[in-house]
């Protein structure tokens, strides 16, 4: 028997002939204690009722209904109703939710809404439905209770969140514009506004026309809020489709748009301040190297969800899903493993970017390490001016835990790699890139209390010796600023340096 039940129970005991004419009277099995109240739901496990004592859930399983209002106690149908990003909800939700029915051995029937049935019965279990909205719009829907989920391209502090999937904007020209590359800020003074002409970043002396979706649209506030101003757009569109189409055919157009999007548009090379080239390969995203890198995520009320829907978000970590999020064309979840010799350009980057205070010593300690070494994709940033993990950090943290509790990496060496930016003393910025180092590694023991030491990453740091972007720009800083996951054959690991 639940808490909930008992102390509404024992609430009830207290208060001799409460119960009157209601609509249920929930009796606990054996006959001793009763509730009664107005039923408020039933999603197949709980009841919800309101009582005089206030909302309560109650188990069903510990529980006898008697009533006018009790419901059939065979599995009710879930409604899941889902509303947020328009491109995103069209490209991603019809194959996860036929993964899914797939999963577990469910007949799905295409419509509006999609209905999932029992091959045997042909009992509806479950109707999925998605409407595209804003993001004001969508919490107002799921705050009213006409939603039971959102897919938005950002978390809101007051509600839960589960990551989907990751995209990178990227900005995308027609196919015959001369221009090579953009680099962030150029980029930034493009979409505010600033610049006007393409002479003026390197092109011919031709008017930019700036294209984009419209202002209320997630995948506009996202890149907004990433860029610190407003898209001063000079031609918006309905949807990613119609914009990466009039770019592809107007030879002086410039837009930003999803990876998955660009359609027949030049999808242009971007570039830090610095000329350090940024490529939105998957790892890169993943890690979110990439500075316009794209979380996707579902953010859940605070209330308890039908079990359709429960299921359907713990469905959305494992391989499955994620491989159908991969074959819609955005970048899927699944850790990704390289040997950091196959990025030179990290190397390059960690010569030609070094401060003064950065010894030949300090590389060659940086080097060692990385020989033999390959990358995971489970990077670690913060929130700005915190120690907090960042959200996509977080869920980072929770997928180590479960390949941790899996029992991977056995035999092999982990090691939490903390780098800071080159503001301030290179002393300074080491000290912070271990702290920051730290931080991860006791945010995942207490993540994890049942793992054994052995089975922990060690920590090291490194300042500022491997940026991976220029430190002139505060998108620059964010992204050197980082913890990365490193993992190598136990017995080549190096001994720890004394601190």
């Amino acid at each position: 028997m639940g808490m909930a039940w008992r102390a509404a129970v024992f609430a009830a005991l207290l208060v001799p002939g409460w119960a009157q004419a209601q609509d249920v009277t929930l009796t606990s099995r054996d006959g001793a204690l009763a509730l009664s109240g107005s039923l408020q739901g039933y999603d197949g496990e709980f009841y919800r009722i309101d009582s005089k004592y206030g909302p309560l859930t109650v188990d069903a399983m510990g529980v006898i209904c008697d009533g006018p209002a009790c419901p059939d106690l065979t599995a009710p149908k879930s409604v899941i109703r889902i509303v947020g990003v328009a491109d995103a909800g069209a490209a991603l939700l019809p194959p996860l939710i036929a993964a899914f029915a797939r999963s577990r051995g469910l007949t799905l029937v295409q419509g509006d809404p999609v209905i999932l049935t029992d091959p045997t019965t042909g009992k509806t279990l479950a109707e999925f439905s998605f409407l595209a909205s804003t993001p004001d719009d969508a919490r107002a829907t799921l705050k009213a209770g006409r939603a039971e989920l959102i897919l938005a391209a950002a978390t809101e502090p007051d509600l839960g969140s589960r990551a989907v999937a990751l995209d990178a904007l990227i900005p995308i020209v027609a196919p015959d514009n001369p221009v090579p590359v953009i680099s962030t800020p150029d980029l930034a003074r493009a979409l505010s506004g600033e610049i006007s002409n393409w002479s003026q970043i390197g092109g011919p002396d031709m008017p930019l026309v700036l294209h984009a979706l419209a202002a209320d649209s997630d995948l506009q506030r996202a890149l907004s809020a990433r860029l610190g101003r407003g898209i001063a757009a000079t031609v918006t569109h309905p949807d990613l489709a119609s914009l990466a189409l009039a770019v592809s055919r107007d030879p002086w157009a410039l837009a930003v748009t999803g990876r998955a999007a660009a359609g027949a548009a030049r999808t242009l090379p971007l570039s830090d301040s610095c000329g350090f080239p940024l490529l939105p390969s998957p790892l890169a995203v993943k890690a979110e190297d990439y500075p316009l890198s794209l979380p996707l995520y579902f953010l859940t009320p605070r209330r308890r969800l039908p079990l359709v829907a429960r299921e359907f978000l713990e469905f959305i970590a494992l391989p499955e899903a994620q491989t159908a999020i991969a074959a819609a064309g955005y970048v899927n979840r699944l850790p990704e493993r390289q040997p950091m010799t196959a990025d030179g350009l990290r190397l390059i980057n960690a010569i030609q970017g070094a401060g003064e205070e950065t010894t030949l010593a300090d590389l060659k300690r940086l080097v060692d390490l990385m020989d033999g070494a390959d990358r995971l994709s489970l990077t670690f940033r913060f929130e700005d001016g915190s120690t907090e993990l960042d959200a996509h950090s977080r869920n980072n943290l929770a997928d180590l835990v479960r390949l941790l509790e899996a029992g991977q990496f056995k035999d092999q060496a982990l090691i939490l790699s903390g780098f800071s930016d080159g503001s301030g003393a290179a002393k300074a910025n080491l000290d912070l890139s271990l702290s920051r180092a730290a931080g991860v590694l006791a945010a995942l023991r207490a993540a994890a209390p049942s793992l054994p030491e052995t089975r922990l990453p060690r920590v090291e740091a490194f300042g500022e010796a491997l940026p991976m972007a220029c430190d002139e720009t505060a998108a620059g800083r964010r992204l050197n600023r980082r913890v990365e996951l490193w993992i190598k054959p136990a017995f080549t690991a190096p001994k720890p340096v004394a601190e």
